[in-house]
């Protein structure tokens, strides 16, 4: 659906007021691509009547204006927009991601037609450039070729240069030019000059050189829309897990299946064992222990029963419970992890490149630069035909390809040596931020540590005495009991007591596992997750839990201190595992009971301080924390939302994978650094050889492709140097 700004329409259907009573407005942008795009949309939308805050987020396109009343003018809002060249319409996720598929399948098809001209205009131009060699061609065959070239390449490009020219004719109407400016008009005039040298029987023509342009600089295009759509999948991950709809009891107490959505503040609701908590509330009923794994990072279920609140996202273990509904799902703690995530992907979005500076400066240079070539090449004498030529070698030869590629091409070879060490690179930016860090914050459980409990200073034989309760158990210290054992016989008559233990009969005698004082032993305060077991009448034995420290991982911090970083662990678990684990990878700071709002603010605070932080975490609790972190990384055990919103993932076993992937960063820098020097000088001596006739379109053409394999052999060197 599209909408009018102009035509009157009320878009005050669309406004949503918060808690403080003030308005905001969700849109949609298309062709937001750039620093610079966003923040020239940021600051019209700011400055609009009215208007007290505007958000735009590039990876997804969410334009989210804030009002500094209670009303709002959305039409405004838009109309701004759309004179900025950026239509807008109400946000609609599913709108969202239809848009962002089409994109795509549009940059495909470019893609493809892009490459199909620049092969085929290949095929008639190979025999015009014979004449370089003291072949030439008769004139009526020469023509031939130049129509048949002009026949391929000319609608191709035409075609797939459309991105290009839409988003240069945006920029413009905006009053601003962006790199696709001078593409377009490269493009453009060199199919105008091709087929004027075509009628007039001149002696070249350039339709392979604008065909094959584009195709190079679409493929940079699409590899950004595939960044781009990994980048805005992590939120949208971590709202997935919840419940599509939740058991809802009537005043009768009969159960009703309604979509989350619709489940309001202090319905009753029904979860059993198994079930995902589907909207923070508070137990009305029931006992049960609770998985907040995901949520807090704890290695231990929690015992909860009536009176106690549970968070959206925690996974029920043993009971059935009756929550009356304190929260919406959209308000829930999963959902506010969600737009943590995302304002940390927003964050990121506003980094801003080299390439993008340079390209501000480019762009005014290199029209000024040809606009004087034509000018001043008519003035003395050359005719409007010859300056006109050498204004366009000029647009074609500081064609910014090796600039565009001199970043792209060292973070392509980076990621492939990275992967060959089991480390993923997912996002564009990620080794340019990794290369930065000064400080790496380590996740406990499942970063640290294994991430799975298992059984210590472990007696055989009290382990095989236990060994049948464990099996019958769903509980995670259980099943680490009963791996321990392997397999064997279960307890007869085994009763769950949800948040206490198992009991059942073991060889005719009655026997419980679980918490001291289910069992009958005495309560006492222990560093270490337990569980007690004992029959009936007799004394309890104590299993003790802990969380195994990786096998490298005092390598790795000793590793990351040799570099000059910083390091310290922020954990979402008790205190006790979190200084254990802490000082045998020896790390001084630690902080533990944090949740996942007090570990995104912990990496805010230290970016205050100047610290460019690398955050390694693996649970739903270090979500947000990984999108706030200047560069973030999680194992490829991790959950798939923290995956999503990290910047690598690494497969490996061990930590070293971190050290490893900082020193490629180091490198891919000092590479892109090169790179951005050659395509300076490049231009330095290929503008003024242009400007001076020395080479025409067709030679450019080249001279920018051989820039560009330039740039690209240097990236290479990454395969095998250091």
């Amino acid at each position: 659906m599209t909408y009018d700004a102009g035509s009157g329409a009320d878009f005050s259907a669309f406004l949503a007021r918060g808690k403080d009573g003030r308005a905001s407005l969700d849109l949609l942008v298309r062709g937001a691509r750039c620093a610079g795009c966003l923040g020239k949309i940021e600051r019209a939308v700011g400055e609009l009547p009215g208007v007290d805050s505007a958000r735009l987020n590039l990876t997804s396109g969410k334009l989210t204006v804030g009002f500094a009343g209670p009303s709002g003018d959305p039409a405004a809002v838009i109309a701004a927009l759309d004179k900025l060249g950026y239509p807008a319409t109400p946000y609609d996720p599913g709108q969202a991601q239809i848009a962002h598929d089409r994109e795509g399948r549009r940059l495909i098809l470019a893609l493809a037609v892009a490459a199909f001209g620049a092969m085929n205009t290949m095929m008639f131009s190979v025999p015009l450039w014979a004449g370089l060699f003291g072949q030439e061609l008769g004139p009526a065959t020469k023509q031939v070729m130049m129509w048949l070239s002009g026949a391929v390449g000319a609608p191709c490009a035409i075609y797939a240069g459309v991105p290009f020219f839409q988003s240069a004719w945006r920029s413009l109407k905006g009053g601003r030019a962006n790199m696709d400016v001078p593409i377009s008009i490269g493009v453009i005039l060199t199919l105008v000059i091709s087929f004027s040298e075509t009628l007039l029987n001149g002696r070249d023509a350039y339709f392979d050189a604008a065909v094959s342009l584009l195709f190079l600089l679409l493929i940079g295009r699409w590899l950004d829309h595939q960044l781009r759509a990994k980048a805005r999948s992590a939120a949208g991950d971590l709202l997935a897990m919840q419940a599509p709809a939740a058991a809802v009891l009537d005043g009768q107490g009969h159960e009703h299946r309604r979509p989350l959505s619709e489940v309001q503040p202090g319905d009753i609701v029904l979860v059993r064992p198994g079930e995902r908590i589907p909207v923070d509330g508070r137990i009305e009923s029931g006992a049960s222990e609770l998985d907040n794994a995901l949520l807090t990072g704890e290695t231990a279920p929690v015992a909860v029963a009536a009176g106690q609140v549970c968070r959206a996202g925690a996974l029920n273990l043993s009971g059935v419970l009756r929550l009356q509904a304190v929260a919406r799902s959209e308000d829930s703690a999963l959902a506010a992890i969600a737009r943590l995530v995302e304002a940390g992907a927003q964050s990121k979005s506003r980094y801003v490149r080299l390439a993008d500076k340079a390209a501000a400066v480019y762009v005014p240079v290199v029209h000024t630069v040809a606009a004087l070539t034509f000018a001043g090449g008519w003035a003395l004498g050359l005719g409007p035909r010859e300056a006109l030529i050498r204004a366009v070698a000029v647009l074609i030869i500081t064609c910014p390809c090796a600039l565009g590629l001199a970043v792209p091409a060292v973070q392509i070879t980076a990621s492939a040596r990275l992967f060959r060490k089991g480390v993923l690179v997912k996002s564009g930016a990620a080794l340019e931020r990794l290369a930065e860090i000064d400080h790496v914050v380590f996740d406990k459980t499942g970063v640290l540590t294994e991430g799975r409990p298992r059984l210590i200073d472990n007696d055989p034989a009290a382990v095989d005495l236990a060994a049948p309760l464990a099996r019958a158990s769903s509980h995670p210290l259980a099943r680490a009991l009963a791996e321990e054992a392997g397999d064997g016989p279960l307890a007869d008559q085994v009763i769950e007591h949800a948040g206490l233990g198992v009991e059942g009969v073991i060889g005719g005698r009655p026997a419980r596992l679980g918490r001291a004082a289910f069992v009958g032993a005495d309560s006492r305060e222990a560093s270490e997750t337990e569980l007690w077991f004992g029959f009936e009448g007799e004394a309890a034995v104590r299993f003790r839990f802990s969380d195994q420290l990786r096998r490298d991982a005092a390598l790795a911090v000793a590793a990351l201190k040799a570099r000059g970083l910083t390091v310290e662990v922020l954990s979402g678990d008790l205190a006790a595992p979190v200084w254990s684990a802490a000082e045998r990878a020896g790390i001084e700071t630690w902080r533990a009971g944090l949740t996942p709002q007090e570990k995104a603010a912990a990496v805010d605070a230290l970016a205050a301080q100047g610290k460019k932080v690398l955050m390694v975490g693996d649970g739903l609790n270090d979500a947000a924390a990984l999108a706030k972190a200047h560069a973030a990384m999680a194992p490829g055990t991790a959950l798939e939302a923290s995956q999503n919103a990290a910047d690598l993932v690494f497969s490996a076993q061990g930590l070293m994978a971190v050290a490893d992937s900082y020193d490629v960063a180091l490198t891919a820098r000092r590479r892109a650094m090169e790179n951005f020097g050659f395509a300076t000088l490049y231009n330095v001596i290929a503008a003024p050889a242009a400007m001076l006739g020395l080479v025409n379109p067709f030679v450019a053409a080249l001279a920018m492709s051989g820039s560009s394999l330039a740039v690209t052999l240097n990236a290479l060197r990454m395969r095998t140097r250091p």
